[in-house]
């Protein structure tokens, strides 16, 4: 029998032919033995192989026979299948049908369990372990071990969320060779010799990664456990439901397990064009907002002033009354965390029940340039089209353009670092400091201060394996898109949009903005009205919509009436205090929530809708490729979702959504299609300059946010917020020189909207005459201070 490996782009002449167990079997060169074998079914026991890991033969568990390796010579004694490479017309022997090769496996299993604790019933790994599995398959049914096993005090804190219990450590170096070779934080390892190794970190460096969950995950044993699952349940006793992270904009898949209407733990699915096998802590373990006390359950509408608890029925018609008052004068905010199907539903709601444009997604900072770029390079394309994740691994070099990977999407991060090291890619980073991140990936900085980025992009070279990768912040540079289609149009090189949240792609293809319509369709093309016309049976409105920041100051200035806002908060916007006054000066607001707000607050009906862990949708990632929101939580009763508060809503105001549920929702979009008809033109917006400073005591900022900060969606996770960064201001030696101020002591920043003083870190790859701050402080974001980066503020040492 012969058995032909999937070689992918292989040509034949570089496949080789082996025998494993007799059967002829041709793969590529290069291949693993213990790969060539699980391509004819036959399961070779391990421990330290991974296939994502480099080999390293640990373990010594994949022991095989080799009586011919190609040349007549066999190997005199068993060899571990997991280092030891394919050669033409090599013979190998599996446990299957060698005596020898059985005998060492069960030897090494031997070996391992002399010292590892049977603790099965309380480890958290027992009914999933490999170590235990195949020990059951493998091993010998009883211990010949009489002596006294090694022992360790329990746990030891790795880091906050990552406990270890070394005495069942099997020293597979996985996890080792993962922080090392997979995220870059080589905080772990093995110390000591002989009898006494054992995993080790630094005492006063705990493995604070952003990827440290993968560890646990691919532990075979119970050796690494997480702080927060610990002692929670049993694997048998679990409810796994595959689904999309809603992390951020990657799309990376998850397994959710529930027990008893509760999420007890996220693990990383297997999605090789996208995550791989990895996911970072954000997505594995930011999972407890849902479970605070302030979880909005029943409708609330405003009486004397006062929220009170309402019936559906009661709140429906309020919201109604409100809006009807309003008639089209309305603006419809949604945020970043609604699916492709709750935020299409509400690109519909807007144009045909309110008869308005004015709709936006972007609870950030954003400009007109940037919904330029998003509706003629963006929107409407397909999978494929644009760029992907395999295409960030192949390319040449990559440019990084106002995009942080590892703190804004942190999969994109393990992908380039992937191209780092097994292609040789070059990273460019665009940027005022070489962060940690890109520091780990050996990135060449192209320095620019704050706001001259455009004219940096200008000047840069590139080809058709570039890749450039801009950042949503880009929206806030002058000139950024329009130099970026300038370049693109210039060298052949291709372009992709990372935004830093999961519901963004989805939400641009469904319309919710105030120049485009579904399918990139644009507002201003009178066909493309047309088009989306006839497949709503409704007139969709000409007049140009109203941006965020417009819809928001149109309604403090009394000039809208009322608002539809969903999943946002004040210090998303670069001004919270202009988005405070505008939501309390809104004639009328409905909110809906999952959580009380600062929106709720001053909502007058807040409708509660269900959690992403209780709703089936769609999230689009960056490249534009969907990713299945599969319902974890059947509780009954339970919240809606946006989209069917929206139909109870269209329903009593005489209109007809045209469905009541996100399936629904998602197959008129799909009917719908994407737009073939001419796009919105490419921006062409002048370049920024640098601002007038005083220096040193003026300074130009430089911010972004960080993977884990001050955001509602990490509420409750304890552990997770104390793996996070501390919130630092940073400065370049000299301009911390000429204030005086030394590493270490108190920075005050002071800007239009106040003052905020942090802990001063110098940083020699800075440039001269900036600070840089976290654009999300814990408990307050960049839009407290009422500024962005590339403006000016006021810098010097001490406390305010």
């Amino acid at each position: 029998m012969s058995v032909e490996a999937k070689a992918g782009d292989v040509v034949a002449s570089d496949l080789i032919s082996v025998f494993i167990d007799d059967t002829e079997v041709k793969v590529p060169k290069g291949t693993l033995v213990i790969r060539a074998a699980e391509m004819i079914g036959v399961n070779i026991p391990r421990f330290c192989d991974h296939p994502l890991l480099d080999p390293v033969g640990a373990c010594r568990e994949c022991m095989v026979e080799v009586p011919d390796m190609g040349n007549g010579r066999g190997m005199p004694k068993p060899q571990a299948s997991c280092t030891l490479e394919c050669a033409p017309g090599m013979q190998v022997k599996t446990q299957v049908s060698s005596e020898k090769a059985d005998k060492a496996q069960r030897g090494i299993l031997e070996l391992l369990l002399i010292n590892h604790p049977l603790d099965c019933p309380i480890c958290d790994k027992g009914g999933e372990c490999p170590l235990q599995n195949q020990a059951m398959s493998h091993g010998r049914g009883t211990s010949r071990y009489e002596g006294v096993k090694r022992t360790f005090p329990k746990p030891v804190s790795v880091s906050a969320q990552i406990l270890l219990d070394r005495e069942r450590c099997i020293l597979c170096a996985r996890c080792t060779r993962f922080s090392e070779q997979i995220s870059g934080d080589a905080f772990i390892a093995l110390v000591e010799r002989g009898a006494l190794q054992q995993v080790g970190f630094y005492e006063d460096h705990p493995y604070d990664s952003y990827f440290s969950g993968n560890v646990i995950q691919i532990c075979p044993v119970g050796a690494l456990t997480s702080a927060d699952y610990r002692f929670q349940a049993r694997p048998f006793d679990l409810v796994s439901t595959t689904t999309t992270c809603e992390g951020c904009a990657s799309g990376c898949e998850l397994r959710t397990d529930h027990r008893h209407f509760q999420v007890k733990r996220r693990l990383a699915g297997n999605k090789p064009e996208v995550n791989e096998e990895w996911n970072c802590d954000l997505g594995r373990f930011g999972f407890y907002s849902g479970r605070q006390d302030d979880r909005i359950t029943a409708p609330l509408v405003r009486e004397n002033g006062e929220l009170r608890v309402a019936s559906w029925p009661e709140a429906i018609d309020a919201a109604v009354t409100g809006l009807k008052a309003a008639g089209s004068s309305v603006g419809v905010l949604t945020g970043g965390r609604l699916t492709l199907e709750n935020a299409y539903g509400y690109s519909k709601f807007a144009r045909t029940v309110l008869g308005t444009n004015n709709i936006d997604f972007r609870s950030r900072q954003a400009s007109d340039e940037e919904a330029q770029f998003l509706g003629s390079s963006v929107a409407g394309k397909r999978l494929g089209e644009g760029v992907t994740f395999a295409d960030l691994q192949s390319a040449s070099s990559v440019i990084c353009v106002a995009f942080e990977p590892e703190e804004e999407s942190a999969i994109v991060f393990l992908r380039l670092r992937k191209g780092v090291r097994k292609n040789k890619l070059t990273v460019h980073s665009v940027a005022p400091y070489l962060s940690n991140g890109f520091a780990k990936l050996n990135a060449n900085l192209i320095a620019a201060v704050p706001g001259t980025e455009a004219s940096v992009i200008s000047t840069l070279d590139a080809d058709a394996d570039t890749v450039i990768l801009v950042g949503e912040r880009a929206a806030g540079l002058p000139g950024a898109f329009s130099a970026l289609a300038d370049l693109t149009e210039r060298t052949g090189a291709r372009v992709a949009w990372i935004p830093r949240r999961a519901g963004d792609r989805g939400a641009l293809e469904a319309g919710c903005l105030p120049g485009l319509l579904p399918g990139g369709r644009p507002v201003a093309d009178a066909a493309a009205r047309v088009d989306l016309a006839a497949a709503w049976g409704a007139e969709v409105p000409s007049a140009p919509g109203l941006t965020g920041a417009q819809i928001l100051a149109a309604t403090a200035a009394g000039e809208l009436n009322a608002l539809v806002v969903a999943g946002l908060q004040p210090t998303d916007f670069a001004d919270a205090q202009a988005t405070r006054d505008g939501i309390e000066k809104a004639g009328f607001v409905i909110s809906l929530e999952s959580r009380q707000s600062e929106v709720t607050e001053r909502a007058d009906v807040v409708f509660p809708v269900d959690l992403i862990e209780e709703q089936a949708g769609t999230f689009w990632n960056w490249e534009h490729r969907p990713g299945r929101v599969n319902r974890v939580i059947k509780r009954v009763p339970s919240p809606m979702t946006d989209v069917r508060v929206l139909a109870m809503l269209a329903d009593a105001l005489g209109e007809d959504l045209g469905f009541r549920v996100p399936a629904g929702a998602r197959a008129e979009f799909d009917e719908l299609g994407a737009w073939e008809g001419a796009r919105v033109a490419a921006p062409a917006v002048a370049a920024g300059g640098v601002p007038d400073v005083a220096f040193p005591t003026s300074l130009v900022l430089a911010s972004w946010r960080l993977l884990l900060g001050g955001s509602a969606s990490t509420d409750g996770a304890t552990a997770l917020l104390e793996t996070a960064k501390p919130d630092v201001a940073r400065l370049s030696p000299a301009t911390a020189a000429a204030l005086g101020v030394g590493a270490g002591e108190p920075l005050t920043v002071t800007a239009r909207g106040g003052a905020t003083t942090l802990p001063l870190v110098i940083e020699d790859s800075m440039v001269n005459g900036v600070v840089w701050i976290p654009g999300n402080r814990h408990g307050a974001g960049l839009g407290e201070l009422d500024v962005v980066a590339g403006e000016t503020v006021e810098v010097n040492g001490g406390a305010a």
